[in-house]
């Protein structure tokens, strides 16, 4: 079994004279940091719960784990404060003696880079929400923070995909089966009989991508033959991966069966991806987004149009964050499906509702949040001032100006989250990493705003 947590005191050494402020900084980040996770306990606790799952014995007599949930939550956080990799992580805390006294690891090796990988996947986002949650209402108890006044906007998180096209997609899917199925054929030649040819296919790709905007006639008739031709043959490779799996799975070779299981999750993904592309190749339709897929890999990643001037398409999630005036984030949403910015503002009120048990004097946001009428009304009779204009002479008033220029705070907000803890872009795989990927920059940024306030 996993331990909780240990009794270790000591924290890290006392600045001295010759150390400048950046460093006593540092410093004191991490041991106000320290004492704010001391002084909730009820975070470890909800923690431990997920991660006890990574020490289950596997022996009667079982195994006693050498680190405890503490050690490997606060080596999570070091890696998320940081906005760094888990293996500058393992290496900057064996390193460091104030990160060792924050992970409590005095007199105890650190952890692998692989453990520190295991810990973050081992917690749920359901965790991350929950803990920044109990986070919010201590903060508001002691007074650190107030919910009498909010904000709230909406931001984007791409996940680690390349740029979307027919070509990339349909290429994506016969590297892919290539791969899967030569790996089983090196197991058992006999059920993989057909030969690939990933040279040829990706230079139809290279073909398509180099010419697609070409506004030559005659290279745009080639491109759209080349482009039925990878149809064609992405769709024949595809029934010889079904036929294929098929025949493994009723194998009786162990191995085989857990070589085609990667592919078996793969197939679906790219039968749509096929099937779009023919539609648009051989039909020349206008595929809706909704679908269209626009990874093999991360298919869960969605297109969002928001006009900026210099990323108008981005592909991965839409997040709603709601901040307090010290700047704490006291809720988010992480949108598996996107929705206009019109439809949230109910929500974010219904939420604090729930979380807080009441709701707050006033809330600010851009134009883009105004529902329609009605709504607005409603909400109007719950709220005292619903700082939300619906047109741009709105802003000549000069309560609304002045709101609207409190409300640019969150826009800051934004940004530290994007540079500082890395949410421009998740390099987690999957919808729930995803989730726990901004979870826990949330509650990072929430812990560096009370320790920032609490010293001063």
């Amino acid at each position: 079994m996993r331990t909780k947590a240990e009794a270790i005191i000591e924290f890290g050494p006392t600045n001295g004279p010759a150390d400048n402020r950046i460093v006593q900084q540092y410093r004191r980040d991490y041991k106000r940091i320290s004492e704010i996770l001391d002084e909730h306990p009820e975070i470890l606790e909800r923690v431990h719960q997920d991660l006890r799952k990574l020490s289950k014995a596997k022996t009667r007599r079982g195994r006693k784990a050498t680190l405890t949930s503490e050690n490997l939550f606060r080596a999570v956080l070091v890696k998320q404060l940081e906005g760094i990799e888990y293996r500058e992580a393992s290496v900057r805390i064996a390193e460091s003696e104030t990160l060792q006294s924050f992970c409590r690891l005095i007199k105890q090796s650190t952890m692998d880079f692989t453990l520190i990988n295991k810990a973050f996947c081992a917690i749920e986002p359901e965790t991350w929400e929950e803990i920044n949650h109990r986070l919010g209402l201590r903060a508001v108890e002691q007074g650190d923070v107030t919910l009498d006044h909010l904000r709230t906007d909406t931001t984007v998180t791409e996940c680690n995909i390349h740029w979307p096209t027919d070509s990339s997609l349909l290429w994506d899917c016969y590297r892919v089966i290539h791969r899967e199925m030569s790996r089983a054929r090196s197991l058992n030649r006999l059920p993989c009989p057909w030969r690939f040819h990933p040279k040829k296919i990706k230079k139809l790709h290279l073909f398509i991508t180099r010419y697609a905007r070409s506004s030559s006639k005659r290279r745009q008739r080639q491109v759209n033959a080349a482009s039925k031709k990878l149809v064609e043959r992405v769709e024949k490779t595809l029934e010889n991966a079904m036929f294929f799996v098929e025949r493994a799975k009723q194998s009786s070779d162990f191995e085989l069966r857990a070589a085609v299981e990667v592919l078996d999750e793969y197939l679906p993904v790219m039968r749509q991806v096929a099937s779009v592309a023919r539609r648009r190749a051989f039909d020349g339709e206008n595929v809706p987004c909704d679908e269209k897929v626009f990874s093999i890999f991360e298919p869960h990643t969605e297109l969002i149009q928001r006009g900026r001037r210099g990323k108008p398409i981005e592909f991965g999630h839409k997040i709603l964050l709601t901040e307090s005036r010290e700047k704490f984030i006291t809720d988010y949403v992480v949108l598996e499906k996107n929705r206009g910015d019109d439809q949230l503002l109910p929500e974010v009120i219904e939420r604090h509702k729930e979380k807080y048990g009441g709701v707050p004097e006033s809330i600010a946001a851009d134009k883009g949040f105004r529902p329609d009428e009605d709504t607005f009304e409603e909400l109007e009779e719950q709220i005292e001032y619903l700082s939300v204009p619906g047109r741009t002479r709105d802003f000549g008033d000069a309560m609304m100006g002045i709101w609207q220029q409190w409300r640019a705070g969150i826009e800051g907000t934004i940004s530290c989250l994007k540079r500082a803890f890395r949410l421009s872009r998740c390099l987690f795989k999957g919808f729930r990493n995803f989730g726990s990927a901004i979870g826990s920059a949330i509650f990072c940024h929430n812990l560096r705003i009370l320790s920032r306030r609490s010293s001063g």
